[in-house]
């Protein structure tokens, strides 16, 4: 009997454990909780959210206290009835208030960005959250081809400046279909994590893809896509919400043995290692070596 409250704390931890190598993205134009029957409801887009229990949600068509929303904060509102943190990005003044779009998210985000994108017929805006193990983006295109592309080389440049090797996620409503110029651009240097035949959009009657969750290929991308699913939501959004899951693999080699030689007393840089996996083990090895001769146990 003694032996079961340990049992139980290692089944615990093993459960945590597996809970975080998997990571749930979600995204989803809300079209302000506004759906196809034309009821305004929080709740049943709440309500979609939690049954699919995601890590972080790209959201779009969120006001926040205008005179439509009743000087609601829309995004707050979703964010109390899911339990989750928001993060809100205004694009434009609307109405006494704002307009943009948000992060939902279970873990709080250690940092925020707000990059402006070009659009003629209204502002657009990049939305960035950095988490502890990956950076999230959100966006919404112009409806303007010219701007879209822009757009486009706008956010590579910024997944460079930021990726740091955390793999980078950007999702959102890019208000185009796989096949043309734009999107052909983005996928140069983002890899298309949703299933791109399944349509998105008009929720009721859907016939063309325009919302997206795709991956940074230039960053550490330690992760593999497990499902990804439209929901099947005709009446809540005039779009169909996409998810995403991913299981997060290992640490990069050359992180697990730098962890492992800072506790020999041997740290390695980065730049220790390279790509050949009998050099990158050297100076591990090495290191052990050294700790053994001098009676000095291992890991």
């Amino acid at each position: 009997m003694k032996r079961l409250p340990l049992l139980l704390f290692a089944i615990a931890m093993t459960l945590t454990t597996l809970a975080q190598e998997h990571l749930k993205l979600m995204s989803y134009n809300i079209r302000n909780a506004t759906g196809i029957d034309g009821i305004t409801d929080y709740q049943r887009i709440a309500d979609i959210i939690l049954r699919e229990a995601p890590d972080v949600v790209a959201i779009q068509e969120i006001d926040s206290v205008t005179i439509r929303s009743k000087q609601k904060y829309v995004l707050g509102e979703i964010a109390t009835l899911t339990q989750m943190h928001s993060t809100y990005a205004p694009a434009i003044d609307y109405q006494d208030g704002k307009y943009g779009i948000g992060i939902l998210s279970r873990e709080e985000p250690l940092s925020v960005y707000r990059y402006p994108l070009p659009g003629r017929e209204e502002k657009r805006v990049l939305l960035m959250a950095e988490f502890a193990n990956y950076i999230f983006c959100c966006s919404h295109f112009s409806l303007t081809p010219e701007d879209r592309l822009a757009s486009v080389e706008i956010i590579k440049q910024i997944a460079t400046q930021h990726s740091h090797g955390k793999p980078l996620f950007l999702a959102g409503d890019l208000n185009d279909a796989p096949h043309t110029p734009e999107i052909q651009a983005l996928t140069k240097d983002f890899i298309l994590l949703n299933d791109t035949l399944c349509p998105t959009y008009r929720a009721n009657s859907p016939r063309i893809t325009i919302d997206y969750i795709t991956a940074w290929r230039h960053a550490n991308n330690h992760f593999e896509r497990l499902t990804t699913e439209v929901l099947n939501e005709p009446v809540a959004s005039d779009h169909l919400p996409i998810v995403v899951q991913l299981r997060m693999t290992k640490t990069p080699y050359y992180k697990r043995d730098r962890q492992r030689l800072f506790h020999l007393g041997k740290w390695r840089k980065k730049s220790d290692y390279s790509t050949d996996d009998d050099t990158r083990k050297a100076p591990r090895r090495k290191a052990i070596k050294s700790a053994k001769s001098q009676g000095r146990n291992t890991l």
